[in-house]
């Protein structure tokens, strides 16, 4: 049954076995950094983003600031290849920070390698904490897409990619209902990055009190706890999703990593897991500013089915 492969998580989870300065401690990504102090990783993490973000933004090629919503922070960038044309694949980055912290304006890290390739890039802007709850980011990134689709109907394919707590966002649209938004978007792969996907462990931690106030609120928003307690079906069963971590991530990540990958091979997905070697949890996404990093080179063969 489910509760035997690989130890899965009906045995309980290590989590619940942990003190609450481990838990803590878990759930901190910059404590696990190993070239740069926490705080030090942290500032040239987001000096990065906002380096690649004026690159991006210099070249000219591209919509800021478009709206997908009618809330102020429903907004999204689209960054295109140099030959534009409708039949153009689209890769949307959610970013990370905890849901509480991050910005669009900070995020295009990949933008350069990819357009250079033929890949349109958005990166995309929600409400983040305390302005925006779980609820309401699930759908804001709903929305993005939808809007995406329906702006470039002739696209060669959405992919998603989320960092972190984006990752997490991204992962919620395995298990959206689009018939209800009137748009089926030509989704063809998920590329998940160091994300959490059972939000339950997060409750525990000092972080996420005020956004995770009930265990129902974590639970409908957990696509780990979603795709185990009702398996949905892929909608379209060539959709690849690559879940990925860093090695210096924490061992929870790697568990959270890891089960989600399961679940999605047990559900029937074409899923894949790669632990990236010698990055941590801020390293794995800033190295998408390089074209030649095992990254960038894994979503670009995905994007171009040259497997």
């Amino acid at each position: 049954g489910m509760d035997d492969l690989d130890g899965g998580p009906k045995r309980g989870a290590p989590w619940k076995r942990m003190s609450k300065e481990e838990l803590e401690n878990q759930y901190s990504p910059s404590r696990w950094v190993v070239r740069l102090g926490a705080e030090e990783a942290l500032r040239t993490y987001s000096q990065i983003g906002n380096e690649a973000t004026k690159r991006a933004q210099a070249t000219g090629r591209n919509l800021l600031d478009v709206p997908y919503g009618d809330g102020e922070g429903e907004k999204l960038d689209i960054y295109f290849p140099e030959a534009v044309s409708e039949a153009l694949p689209f890769l949307m980055f959610f970013h990370g920070g905890y849901w509480q912290s991050g910005s669009k304006d900070s995020s295009a890290f990949m933008v350069s390698p990819l357009t250079a390739q033929g890949v349109a890039v958005v990166i995309v802007a929600y409400d983040i904490a305390p302005k925006g709850t779980l609820d309401q980011m699930v759908d804001q990134v709903t929305q993005s897409i939808v809007f995406v689709q329906k702006q470039y109907p002739g696209n060669q394919g959405i992919y998603l990619c989320g960092h972190s707590a984006g990752a997490h966002l991204a992962a919620m649209m395995l298990l959206a209902n689009w018939t209800e938004h009137g748009v089926t978007p030509n989704l063809k792969g998920f590329f998940l990055v160091s994300g959490i996907y059972d939000l339950e462990p997060v409750m525990h931690t000092s972080e996420n009190a005020s956004l995770l106030t009930t265990l129902e609120v974590a639970q409908r928003n957990s696509p780990q706890w979603h795709l185990q307690t009702a398996p949905t079906q892929p909608v379209d069963p060539a959709c690849r999703i690559l879940v990925t971590v860093g090695q210096h991530d924490s061992p929870e990540f790697h568990r959270q990593s890891r089960e989600l990958y399961q679940t999605l091979r047990r559900g029937g997905w074409k899923a894949s897991f790669e632990e990236l070697h010698d990055v941590d949890h801020f390293e794995i996404l800033w190295n998408l500013t390089q074209k030649d990093y095992v990254l960038t080179q894994i979503i670009l063969k995905t994007i171009f089915q040259e497997s």
